[in-house]
Parts: C-alpha cells; sequence; structure tokens
C-alpha cells in the first residue's frame, strides 16, 4: 500500500522544487548550500508532515523551511563579510517585470558563460531537480563524471561573479534563445515530461514572448503523436501509417491555440510549431497540406539555415515535386555525414522512384549510424523489404 506522506513528498517535489530551490537560492547567494538546505527541508517534511499532517500550501512550506536554513547558514559563517556571494543579487529593472525567482534560476543555469552541456546538465539538476544518477543516464556517462560536470559548472558562476538575475532588457532576445534551446534539448534527450514542464513555465513566465510560444506549442503538438509512433510490438510506425486515432487531442488543442501567438514573430521555434500544427490539422496522411508546410520550411530555412531543416525540407518537395526533385536537392553536408536519417531518407526517395536496390544500400549506410534499437529494427524491415 503507498504511504500517503511520501507521496505527497514526491509531489510536492515534482511540482515545487523549482519555486523552493530559487527562492532559497536568493537567500543563500551560493547554490550549493541552497541545493542542500532545499535537500534537507524535503526530508524534515517526511517527518513533520507525518506528525502534523500536509501543509495546504506545501511549497511554501519547503520555502519556508529551506529559507529559514539558508538565513542562520549565512549567519553563522558571516558569508556576507568574508567573501564575494556565489551568487552576485542585482537588481535591475527586468526583474521588476519578471518577478518570479524561477526566471532567475533559469538564466543564470542557462548563461551563455557555460558551455551548452553544462547548461543542460544544471538545468535538470536545479530546474528539475533530477539526480546526478537520472541526468548520467541521460547523457551515457558515469554518474560521477556528470557530478563533476555539474561542480565545474557552478564554479565557473563562482568565478565569474555570474549575478542570479533576469538580463537587462538590451541582453534579453539573445539569452531568451539560449533558456529555450536548453528546454528544447530537455525535451529531445528523453526528458519530455520534464522539457514541457519547463516550456509551460517559461510561457507563463514570459507570456509576451512569440518564441516561448512557439516552443510550448512544438513540444505539445509533438508529444501528441508520442502514443502512436510505436505498435504493440515495439516498432517504429511511420506518420503516414500512424493510426491517429492515439494522437492526443488535448496536447494538439492546446498546441493549435498557442500558435495563433507563436507565429507573428515567424520565429524558429514559431515556424516549427506552424510545421507541427499542419500534420496536427490533417485528419489523414493524405490530407496533408505540403505546400503550405513546404512555404514554412522555406522560411524557416532562411531564418535559421540547418542542415537537418534543409533535409526535412526535401522531405516536403518529394510530396510537392516529386522524389525525382526532390533526390536532387539532398543537402550536401559535412555535418550530415554521419546522421542516419539523411541515408534513410535517400532510401525512402529511391524506393518511391523504383530504385529498391539503391534503396537498400542506403538502408544499410543508415543502420551504420544508429544503434537504437527501434531504429534499428526498422531499417532492417525496410532492407527486407526489397529482396
Amino acid at each position: 500500500m503507498a504511504d500517503p506522506i511520501v507521496e505527497a513528498v514526491a509531489e510536492a517535489h515534482s511540482t515545487e522544487w523549482a519555486s523552493v530551490l530559487a527562492a532559497t537560492a536568493r537567500v543563500a547567494a551560493d547554490l550549493d548550500l541552497a541545493e542542500d538546505c532545499v535537500q534537507d527541508a524535503y526530508a524534515k517534511a517526511l517527518v513533520h508532515w507525518r506528525a502534523d499532517g500536509v501543509p495546504k500550501k506545501p511549497g511554501a512550506w519547503l520555502t519556508t523551511v529551506a529559507t529559514r536554513r539558508a538565513l542562520e547558514h549565512r549567519r553563522r559563517a558571516d558569508v556576507a563579510r568574508r567573501k564575494l556571494p556565489l551568487l552576485v543579487l542585482e537588481d535591475d529593472v527586468t526583474d521588476e517585470l519578471f518577478p518570479d525567482d524561477r526566471l532567475r534560476l533559469v538564466f543564470t543555469c542557462c548563461h551563455p558563460a557555460l558551455a551548452q552541456e553544462a547548461q543542460i546538465a544544471l538545468t535538470l539538476r536545479l530546474v528539475c531537480g533530477l539526480s546526478s544518477a537520472e541526468i548520467a543516464k541521460a547523457f551515457l556517462v558515469k554518474e560521477a563524471t556528470m557530478q563533476a560536470r555539474i561542480t565545474r559548472a557552478k564554479q565557473k558562476i563562482y568565478r565569474s561573479g555570474i549575478a542570479y538575475r533576469i538580463p537587462r532588457t538590451a541582453d534579453f532576445p539573445a539569452r531568451i534563445d539560449a533558456v529555450l534551446d536548453v528546454v528544447h534539448l530537455v525535451y529531445t534527450a528523453g526528458h519530455s515530461p520534464r522539457g514541457i514542464d519547463l516550456a509551460r513555465m517559461i510561457r507563463l513566465l514570459l507570456p509576451d514572448s512569440a518564441e516561448a510560444a512557439g516552443l510550448l506549442a512544438l513540444l505539445v503538438l509533438t508529444e501528441a503523436r508520442q502514443g502512436a509512433r510505436v505498435d504493440d510490438a515495439g516498432r517504429l510506425v511511420l506518420m503516414e501509417d500512424q493510426d491517429r486515432a492515439l494522437w492526443d487531442r488535448k496536447l494538439i488543442a492546446e498546441g493549435l491555440e498557442l500558435v495563433p501567438d507563436a507565429v507573428r514573430a515567424a520565429g524558429r521555434f514559431g515556424l516549427m510549431a506552424a510545421i507541427a500544427a499542419v500534420h496536427a490539422e490533417a485528419e489523414r496522411w493524405e490530407d496533408t497540406d505540403w505546400a503550405e508546410i513546404l512555404g514554412l520550411y522555406d522560411l524557416l530555412l532562411e531564418r535559421w539555415p540547418s542542415p537537418v531543416v534543409a533535409l526535412n525540407r526535401v522531405v516536403a518537395l518529394s510530396y510537392v515535386d516529386g522524389p525525382e526533385v526532390a533526390l536532387r536537392h539532398l543537402p550536401d553536408d559535412p555535418a550530415l555525414s554521419t546522421y542516419p536519417y539523411l541515408s534513410s531518407t535517400r532510401g525512402e526517395l529511391l524506393w518511391r522512384l523504383g530504385r529498391t536496390e539503391e534503396a537498400s544500400k542506403a538502408y544499410e549506410e543508415a543502420l551504420a549510424f544508429t544503434s537504437d534499437p527501434v531504429e534499428v529494427e526498422f531499417l532492417q524491415r525496410r532492407i527486407t523489404r526489397g529482396v
């Protein structure tokens, strides 16, 4: 039988961690101290909530306990006089516009002085509350390696005197792009629920940002198709063969409602969301408006030149002008030399042209560049299909 107190603490960890840590970091002026205080607060909750009952506002209770401990620690150690705080607390008009401490925490984790891998790891650790072991598993590295990476990132924040603040208004556009990139990568790294939670939080905190709306729309529209991507036997199902009755209509509705706000700035995430929306609105594969998708890819490629976008555009082109034309437009970019989807896309185009032997060779090439068991099984089926 499940323990209701353990469940209540786990729920509070899932929903309140970022808020509690962000508020505590502002008081502690030290990320390590803030983490220690928050973890201690959750440990105390297991004891006190069992004795006194779960409070009406668990987040407020946890924040009070964590911030009190942080203040006591600072008073004992006299941190304010003996050393420069790890987090420089600065006031700025931007902070007044966006007063939520979680936003300060996100911008600190995603500071451009940090390498992107460190940004992602810190975001997963501090904002999402994942353990070092959980993050290490996502990055396919040892826990000790990931712990060292997170520690180095915190030390760089300390040495660089990175302020625990939202960027100044003039720096905001560039910095928000970094934040959205990290949230997107959190999602694509396999932490889809965490990524969507972060995107929802950013959208809530930045309601006027078209790209924040675009990112959330893209993620929920992508996630809506998740239940149809793999069949009961664990085999990959392409979109053209997916049972659209399995698509999550609630997530689709959420995404479609966001798209008008998302596309008004014609940014990267807004355009990607618009493409996902065209797919979501088609009741059948045959109803897909490929001409609109191709036009959106043209805009996206103009705004965000990328070999992967160019490859995806070729797929749309194949349904507008045919696979032979698309085959001539496959990107020849060194960045895609070991990208399995380039070879598999070539294989699909060749197959549609009836060039089955060449298609099988393309699938074999793609097979050499992936170790994902679902993708491996799919490509093997594609190869044997032509035999």
